[in-house]
């Protein structure tokens, strides 16, 4: 298995292509990790995000929280853009995760935010998701 963080990235960015809801509204090549604002809009960036390990049980099953943010840029289109697609998103994510080399047994979107950008000609919106993964080594 690959870092817990950057399984559930995989897994999100993978469940938001398969959704033609999303990609009507985000190129698939717009769905990406990182932290900065964009340079391509409209855009979905996962955060690094942060991962709580919960150690083993007595096999060699490993547990961990995984918890990160999907920013949501447009530019020249306004918060009401950036919300219609925070909406689309979280219909997408309204699933179980399917997480490579292990399994996930919690995920959910926990939060939307929409901060007003400096710039008012960006719009942006955040959700927060978390999700327990568990995996054999």
């Amino acid at each position: 298995m690959i870092e817990p963080t950057l399984a559930v990235q995989t897994a999100i960015r993978a469940a938001l292509i398969e959704a033609p809801a999303v990609t009507n509204l985000v190129p698939a090549d717009h769905i990406r990790a990182g932290s900065t604002r964009p340079d391509k809009t409209p855009c979905i960036m996962m955060s690094d995000g942060n991962t709580s390990l919960h150690g083993h049980d007595y096999t060699a099953q490993r547990t961990a929280w995984v918890y990160l943010d999907l920013h949501i840029w447009t530019l020249d289109a306004g918060q009401d853009a950036a919300k219609e697609i925070a909406g689309v998103v979280m219909a997408a994510l309204d699933k179980p995760l399917t997480v490579e080399s292990g399994e996930c047994d919690h995920f959910r979107v926990t939060a939307s935010r929409f901060p007003r950008d400096p710039d008012p000609a960006y719009g942006h919106g955040v959700l927060s998701v978390e999700a327990l993964i568990r995996w054999i080594v």
